[in-house]
């Protein structure tokens, strides 16, 4: 089974919505935990966010260790997270996102940040990380479970740019993972 055909496309209004916080972590968020990992190493990447998946809970996984089939894993999952802090100088990065296959944006963020979560034993922890693939990957994937998508970060004009190039690569067989430099 292509685990990475769970993976929610744009233009879904499912990744555009604010996402319920998880009350209790039981099995069936472990499961989902699991079926997540599952999604985003089958497509070779390096966080996704409930949403999607279509879960419409604040949970999301990350693993930037992670490079491809065979390599170590070392995947975080967070329930709830919050950023507590989102400061430094902003740093423009190209962005990739499983659920816009085919793109890459520019997007800017804070350089440094720091996040609470509950990890899956309900233990509260602190993750942080600064000019780095995790610094944008925790900010990129809690966008997510706020509704917010890396092209929510662009001008409307490169955001229509972006959402148009999305569809034409998504209409041209491109999957999740799949991703290109955009000029």
């Amino acid at each position: 089974m292509d685990d990475s055909r769970d993976v929610v496309l744009s233009p879904d209004p499912r990744l555009f919505t604010q996402c319920a916080p998880i009350e209790k972590i039981d099995d069936g968020v472990r499961d989902l935990a699991d079926h997540m990992l599952r999604v985003m190493y089958a497509s070779d990447g390096c966080g996704l966010a409930g949403p999607q998946i279509g879960a419409m809970s604040q949970i999301v996984v990350i693993d930037v260790d992670y490079v491809g089939r065979g390599s170590k894993k070392n995947p975080y999952v967070l329930i709830n997270p919050q950023i507590v802090t989102a400061d430094g100088p902003e740093r423009e990065t190209m962005e990739g996102c499983l659920s816009f296959p085919g793109i890459s944006v520019p997007v800017s963020r804070p350089s440094h940040v720091v996040v609470r979560a509950k990890n899956l034993d309900g233990d509260l922890m602190q993750y942080e990380a600064e000019g780095n693939l995790l610094a944008v990957c925790l900010q990129h994937e809690i966008d997510h479970v706020h509704g917010k998508t890396m092209v929510d970060h662009l001008s409307p004009l490169k955001r229509a740019e972006a959402m148009r190039a999305c569809e034409e690569a998504i209409e041209a067989g491109a999957r999740p993972g799949e991703t290109a430099v955009e000029e």
